[in-house]
């Protein structure tokens, strides 16, 4: 099958959720292998870049996209089938940036504390042992954690002609930081206008749950998707499947109404699959339910409600959808049911993975060229006109 591969140039990164212009147009059934920057824009490289001189807060998280999904309308689904996350770059960046982050004064939770150090921590990826390190600022301590990639920046463009910033989780999706937008994860969101307009970024090699200190291993990323559309069925808030779990993410503050979303988008999924009575699905997710919590950081804190598939009978939560006809088509010569929660595609194409092959170099993958790293004399606005042309697309096939 064709896979469309495309790179943003710096004037082509988005700051929002709407109010851009679409780089490209893609049909369902689409597949992409997007490069994305980290969520600093690549200016952090070296405990001495600190946020304060380096980062525009206006300017974070920035989005590769929008893409016009052709066909779609309100009221339909958006799916993003996740194939593949590989890190970009071998490095990573994370931060204590003054008065942002979960254990410090912020503009919403005003205290006469002053400001956290401003701190940079750099870590060094091996692609061979796929592993992260976390090397100490103030010892000679060193610890190597797995990498473990995920997106958190993935959404559509909101209702009612919003543009809501790439910092701010919410219905639409957004910046929800969850560790289960993974690779092997399917991704439900609601579409809002015509075309969809969805975007992705923010990647990072690991995170935390709760993002505590406000930033993960914050790295380019690499994401091969896949790009199908539901009619109709558009789900209130933003869903996820996979192998083992059906799960939902609610976007608010306070954190218990994040909760409270979720939870309630579950027992309605729940409800839908199973042809259960809506007290009867909430009973039984309160004794199966599990939540991690997403972030802590964000405009709005985000929560995860999950139920295991394990623990219920099988049913198909795509083939299941609400008002969605099951389909079957072949990619690549593999028969591939749409209701399968995270495409396995074989041979001599790509393989659902969330992490890097054994001889994973910066270079090793097409499409990972990234942007030059030197600052643009002219920065993408957050909103604004047409965007250029995307000439750095192009199509590869897959044999």
């Amino acid at each position: 099958m064709d896979v469309v591969e495309y790179t943003p140039t710096r004037e082509q990164y988005a700051y929002t959720f709407g109010g851009v212009a679409p780089t490209m147009r893609v049909a369902p059934g689409t597949a992409l292998r997007l490069w994305s920057d980290d969520a600093f824009g690549g200016v952090l490289r070296s405990v001495d870049d600190l946020s304060t001189a380096k980062v525009d807060l206006r300017f974070v998280n920035p989005q590769t996209g929008p893409f016009h999904v052709e066909g779609a309308e309100p009221g339909d689904t958006l799916v993003l089938h996740l194939v593949d996350l590989t890190p970009a770059r071998d490095w990573g960046a994370s931060a204590a940036i003054p008065f942002f982050g979960g254990m410090t004064s912020t503009d919403r939770v005003v205290t006469l504390q002053e400001p956290l150090p401003d701190t940079t921590w750099i870590y060094e990826l091996d692609g061979d042992r796929n592993t992260v390190s976390f090397a100490a600022r103030h010892s000679d301590h060193r610890i190597d954690l797995p990498v473990e990639p995920m997106l958190g920046t993935v959404g559509v463009a909101p209702a009612g002609g919003e543009a809501r910033s790439s910092l701010v989780p919410d219905r639409f999706g957004g910046n929800m930081d969850t560790p289960q937008m993974r690779a092997g994860s399917t991704v439900f969101l609601g579409v809002n206008v015509e075309g969809a307009l969805f975007s992705i970024g923010d990647g990072h090699y690991r995170q935390g749950e709760g993002e505590a200190c406000g930033t993960a291993v914050e790295g380019a990323m690499t994401t091969t998707l896949i790009v199908d559309l539901i009619n109709g069925g558009a789900p209130a808030w933003p869903r996820i499947e996979d192998d083992t779990h059906w799960m939902a993410i609610g976007s608010s503050r306070p954190l218990e109404d994040s909760w409270r979303i979720a939870n309630a988008e579950v027992v309605h999924w729940v409800a839908e699959l199973y042809g259960l009575h809506t007290m009867d699905a909430y009973q039984l997710c309160s004794q199966i339910a599990q939540v991690p919590v997403a972030n802590v950081v964000d405009a709005n804190y985000s929560v995860v409600v999950k139920v295991a598939k394990a623990l219920l009978p099988r049913a198909d939560g795509l083939r299941r959808h609400p008002r969605r006809p099951a389909r079957t088509r072949t990619v690549s010569r593999v028969p591939l049911k749409i209701g399968a929660s995270a495409p396995q595609l074989k041979g001599r194409s790509w393989i659902c993975s969330s992490t890097a092959p054994a001889s994973w170099s910066p270079a090793a993958r097409a499409g990972s060229a990234e942007p030059s790293s030197q600052p643009s004399s002219t920065r993408a606005p957050p909103s604004g006109s047409a965007r250029a042309s995307p000439t750095r697309s192009r199509r590869r096939r897959t044999r």
